[in-house]
Protein backbone atom coordinates (compact mmCIF):
# COMPACT_ATOMS: atom_id res chain seq x y z
CA UNK A 1 0.00 0.00 0.00
CA UNK A 2 0.98 3.73 -0.41
CA UNK A 3 -0.06 6.87 0.61
CA UNK A 4 -1.23 9.31 -2.04
CA UNK A 5 0.43 12.49 -2.17
CA UNK A 6 -2.25 15.25 -2.63
CA UNK A 7 -4.66 13.65 -0.68
CA UNK A 8 -3.06 11.38 2.10
CA UNK A 9 -5.45 8.38 0.92
CA UNK A 10 -3.67 4.84 0.96
CA UNK A 11 -3.91 2.93 -1.97
CA UNK A 12 -3.70 -0.81 -2.85
CA UNK A 13 -3.08 -1.82 -6.21
CA UNK A 14 0.04 -0.59 -8.27
CA UNK A 15 -0.92 -0.02 -11.89
CA UNK A 16 2.34 -1.47 -12.45
CA UNK A 17 4.99 -3.20 -10.10
CA UNK A 18 8.93 -3.80 -10.65
CA UNK A 19 12.11 -4.94 -9.05
CA UNK A 20 15.45 -2.78 -8.94
CA UNK A 21 19.22 -3.74 -7.01
CA UNK A 22 19.29 -1.60 -4.31
CA UNK A 23 22.76 0.34 -3.33
CA UNK A 24 24.98 -2.10 -2.27
CA UNK A 25 26.14 -1.77 1.88
CA UNK A 26 29.85 -2.15 2.47
CA UNK A 27 30.52 -5.99 3.15
CA UNK A 28 29.24 -5.53 -0.46
CA UNK A 29 25.46 -7.21 -0.46
CA UNK A 30 23.20 -5.27 -2.42
CA UNK A 31 19.32 -5.09 -1.49
CA UNK A 32 16.30 -5.85 -3.85
CA UNK A 33 13.46 -3.09 -3.46
CA UNK A 34 9.77 -3.37 -5.28
CA UNK A 35 8.76 0.08 -7.03
CA UNK A 36 5.10 0.47 -7.91
CA UNK A 37 3.42 2.88 -10.19
CA UNK A 38 0.11 3.89 -8.83
CA UNK A 39 -2.92 6.03 -9.88
CA UNK A 40 -4.93 8.55 -7.70
CA UNK A 41 -6.42 12.09 -7.64
CA UNK A 42 -5.92 12.06 -11.47
CA UNK A 43 -1.89 11.51 -11.11
CA UNK A 44 0.50 8.98 -10.86
CA UNK A 45 3.39 8.15 -8.42
CA UNK A 46 5.63 6.10 -7.52
CA UNK A 47 6.39 3.81 -3.87
CA UNK A 48 8.66 1.75 -2.71
CA UNK A 49 6.30 -1.47 -1.94
CA UNK A 50 6.85 -3.50 1.07
CA UNK A 51 8.40 -7.15 1.20
CA UNK A 52 5.70 -9.71 1.13
CA UNK A 53 6.16 -11.95 4.60
CA UNK A 54 5.40 -15.93 3.75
Amino acid sequence: MAKCPKCGMEVSTPRRSWKMAGRPFRSGKSTELTIGIFDHCRTSFRAVLPERQP
